[in-house]
């Protein structure tokens, strides 16, 4: 099965207490995208300018990734520039300029709307509206989200969760969303909100999974010795979740198959986060990937 997803196509400038580098390829459809695209075919939905280099798309044409829905018009990309302190948890907006993003309206060809998994990166919680409002009985739906859209379109976001069947967020965003510091109660609270399922991201902590009836899985984070650049870490987990549950091809996915799929999410952006904007996952092999996953399942095991 084919991945939808719709989110921002951006232009970064990353400095971190050790490196700095511009004009990188960035934004949530970017990393979630090539993230997706390891385990199944991908149609990207997103806007770009005039500025866009032709090496990013020539990146998602190698990754096999449909651009019909990629609009290209007139005038500059998103554009992003932040700044990341010593511990790499704490970022800091140094700019952000929207550019032709501010005027992005998601259309989706024909040939998009039947998608049977679609994943909402994070973008506004009207944009996501939209883009449900064309697709045709999608059979998987998840939703990414941010601080900002809890702040100034809340009472969308919380319309747009009875549309969903999965959440993903991170733990700072579970508790402003809820307004509860446990993130047990905070799960179950947005649960209760319309998501089948609930992903809360813990950054170098892991992950929490809620499910139906009680279930709940506690996911780990790979341990690296070495961090370059954080940027994209959460969009390339949220990718690679969709694109393990479209790989498999069940016609209901379960509690089940969601755990295997936060643990391929969880290893792919432990790749991500070793190089600067996505070049790691450019040269990472399908190989590299098991052998990661073996590992990662080898420390986890209390065997």
């Amino acid at each position: 099965m084919s991945v939808l997803i719709v989110g921002s196509i951006a232009l970064d400038d990353i400095k971190t207490p050790v490196e700095e580098h511009a004009n990188l390829l960035g934004g949530s459809a970017s990393y979630s995208a090539v993230a997706a695209s390891f385990s199944s075919p991908v149609n990207l939905v997103g806007i770009v300018g005039e500025d866009f280099p032709a090496e990013h798309v020539e990146l998602f044409e190698k990754r096999s990734i449909d651009l019909a829905g990629l609009q290209r018009v007139p005038g500059q990309t998103f554009r992003w520039s932040g700044e990341y302190l010593w511990d790499l948890n704490t970022r800091e907006t140094r700019s952000v300029a929207l550019n032709v993003f501010e005027h992005f309206t998601p259309t989706l060809p024909d040939s998009y709307k039947e998608t049977p998994i679609i994943l909402l990166a994070n973008i506004a919680p009207d944009l996501q509206h939209h883009v449900l409002d064309q697709v045709k009985l999608p059979r998987f739906v998840i939703a990414d989200t941010m601080d900002l859209w809890i702040n100034i379109a809340k009472e969308r976001l919380i319309e747009l969760l009875s549309r969903v069947h999965m959440l993903i967020l991170n733990d700072g965003e579970a508790r402003q969303l809820t307004g509860l510091t446990s993130l047990i109660k905070a799960g179950r609270k947005l649960q209760e909100l319309g998501p089948r399922y609930v992903a809360v991201k813990k950054g170098e902590h892991g992950c929490l999974l809620f499910g139906d009836d009680g279930q709940f899985f506690s996911c780990p984070a790979f341990p690296l010795e070495d961090i370059h650049d954080p940027t994209g870490a959460g969009d390339t987990f949220a990718g690679g979740l969709a694109g393990y549950l479209a790989k498999s091809g069940e016609t209901e996915i379960t509690f089940s198959q969601i755990k295997q799929a936060v643990v391929h999410g969880s290893v792919l952006a432990s790749f991500n986060v070793e190089a600067f904007s996505l070049e790691r996952l450019k040269t990472l092999t399908h190989e590299q990937i098991a052998e990661r996953k073996a590992l990662f399942h080898r420390i986890s095991s209390l065997d």
